[in-house]
């Protein structure tokens, strides 16, 4: 009688880091010549538990080094309270839990969700890191996904198609500490759009197909000019990781020195303990310097690595691109191109960072940065207003949104002339910069008009700044006009229907003599006058 496993093939399909371009991991796919033994598995959790492991120990024949991606149904987990039999084949190949991510997928339906938490906590208990598969387009309930609190996320293409969705689930997913990625990826599109609406990750045949031998190569296509990284204070450096080349902490430099020799693309080597803590960082090059040295092979070769191994330079999972240059910059120039570990919680080793990611991606973020960037007041223009708006309304945030302009702005330049009328714009563009504090953000969209962003508390101080102040332009008295619209969270779908409330009290301030601040609450008719010659409320318009 045959056995399921006589048919069973397994393939390898790249997950591919959208900032590096390289290969994060692989994802193993199960491929039967005959029958569905998908669908025996989720209906037999036994066969699902065995299906995993059969397919760890297929990458480990390929001898591949990459971190893997094994897929288990939820049914399966919550069933059998975990995979100890997988943690046994982990542990026996020479492999360290936390390099293989457990992709749990759908369906959800009908999965107890206390048993499938307990079994994923047994599963973090061992090593393993959890991936939420399938989201978008399965039976995933939210609050299901909180609880799991995933390392990474998977979304179906077919959302790429609703890019609010996934910049929605991008926010989410900064809030869980998980990473984002697409599966099914097949045109230039899908990958420019899922990089624009925050994917760290993707995997697909753009990429490269499934195969039976892990992919050597893949194509990536390049970014494009407009395609900035979502970031608030620097990069994450969750988004640079690459796969570590790990070894244990005891290991030889021979055997060191073959892995180097056998993997020309690895830049260095980790000594770490049982635990998976980096105690020693082995740079390529000093390493196998010392070894081609006359009488070095035959010196160091049985001897312990850790010798001719540095103290290992390492930041954690939440570290951002600059934290990372900052530890880098500790130190002899001689470890500037060493790798730097990127450790988790427990101080277990996840990957390692290259500073030449690191400085590519950053100049590419001052270089939009600048480009987006108003030449006379060197602020950002509506875009980057308008993105942190839409941003804001999706973590659901209250948030107060003000447009700032000059009266008669057009007599002043007439008047006074136009390089007065430029200082002008200039010295307002400062003093909203100086009055700005916390998280709020300043925008010149052009001509003399400004926008401000800020949480409604920051208001009053900011409007103090620049309408108690007194302008002038060539000896000409000027008065400033504010309006502002107040959102609390649900108010708006997004920045367009923020600024079309706005529109209307930017009139209504316009129409007050003298220095005006007018204040409305989108979805609320009517606006109250803060400062401007009518003090009593007015209808809207």
């Amino acid at each position: 009688m045959h056995s399921w496993t006589d048919t069973l093939r397994f393939a390898f399909q790249p997950v591919v880091n959208l900032m590096t371009g390289g290969v994060a991991a692989l994802e193993i796919l199960a491929r039967p010549e005959a029958g569905d033994v998908l669908a025996e598995a989720r209906r037999d959790p036994g066969l699902d538990g065995r299906l995993a492991v059969a397919a760890f120990r297929a990458a480990v024949h390929k001898e591949t080094l990459l971190p893997l991606h094994l897929n288990v149904f939820a049914g399966t987990l919550a069933d059998l309270g975990g995979l100890t039999p997988l943690h046994d084949a982990v542990r026996e190949a020479g492999r360290l839990p936390w390099e293989v991510t457990i992709d749990v997928a759908p369906p959800y339906t009908h999965v107890p969700q206390q048993a499938l938490l307990e079994a994923v906590a047994a599963l973090r208990d061992q090593g393993f890191r959890i991936c939420a598969d399938g989201v978008g387009d399965g039976d995933a309930p939210l609050r299901l996904l909180t609880d799991l609190v995933p390392e990474l996320v998977k979304l179906d293409a077919s959302l790429l198609a609703r890019p609010a969705a996934v910049r929605a689930m991008r926010t989410l997913c900064d809030e869980l500490g998980a990473l984002l990625s697409v599966e099914g990826v097949e045109t230039e599109l899908q990958c420019a759009a899922a990089r624009s609406a925050g994917a760290q990750l993707a995997q697909g045949d753009l990429f490269a197909p499934p195969a039976r031998l892990p992919a050597a190569d893949v194509y990536v296509p390049p970014r494009s000019p407009g395609a900035v990284p979502v970031t608030r204070s620097g990069p994450s450096v969750r988004e640079f990781v690459r796969p570590a080349a790990l070894l244990p902490a005891t290991a030889s430099a021979g055997q060191v020195r073959a892995l180097l020799t056998g993997s020309p693309d690895v830049s260095g080597v980790l000594l770490v303990d049982r635990d998976g803590v980096p105690v020693r960082s082995v740079h390529r090059s000093r390493f196998l310097l010392s070894m081609s040295g006359r009488y070095g092979h035959a010196l160091y070769a049985d001897r312990p690595a850790a010798k001719l191994g540095d103290l290992p330079r390492t930041v954690g999972v939440d570290a951002t691109a600059w934290e990372v240059l900052d530890v880098v910059a500790v130190g002899g120039r001689d470890r500037t191109s060493d790798d730097v570990a990127v450790v988790d919680a427990y101080g277990r080793c996840v990957g390692v960072v290259r500073l030449a990611d690191l400085v590519r991606a950053l100049a590419e973020n001052r270089v939009e940065e600048a480009a987006g960037l108003n030449p006379l007041t060197r602020l950002p223009g509506s875009d980057a207003i308008t993105g942190e708006v839409d941003r804001r309304i999706a973590e659901g945030r209250a948030f107060a949104l003000s447009w700032l302009d000059v009266d008669h702005f057009k007599q002043v330049n007439d008047g006074a002339g136009f390089a007065a009328g430029d200082e002008l714009i200039r010295t307002v563009g400062r003093v909203l910069q100086q009055a700005a504090s916390g998280h709020t953000r300043v925008g010149h969209i052009g001509g003399d008009d400004f926008l401000v962003l800020t949480d409604p508390e920051g208001l009053d101080p900011l409007a103090a700044a620049v309408l108690d102040a007194s302008w002038s332009a060539g000896g000409r008295s000027v008065t400033l006009s504010l309006a502002t619209v107040l959102c609390v969270p649900g108010s708006v779908p997004d920045h367009r229907q923020a600024a079309a409330c706005l529109a209307p009290l930017k009139k209504a301030a316009k129409a007050l003599p003298g220095a005006s601040w007018v204040v409305g609450r989108a979805g609320v008719p009517g606006h109250e006058v803060r400062r401007g010659s009518d003090r009593a409320p007015a209808p809207a318009g």
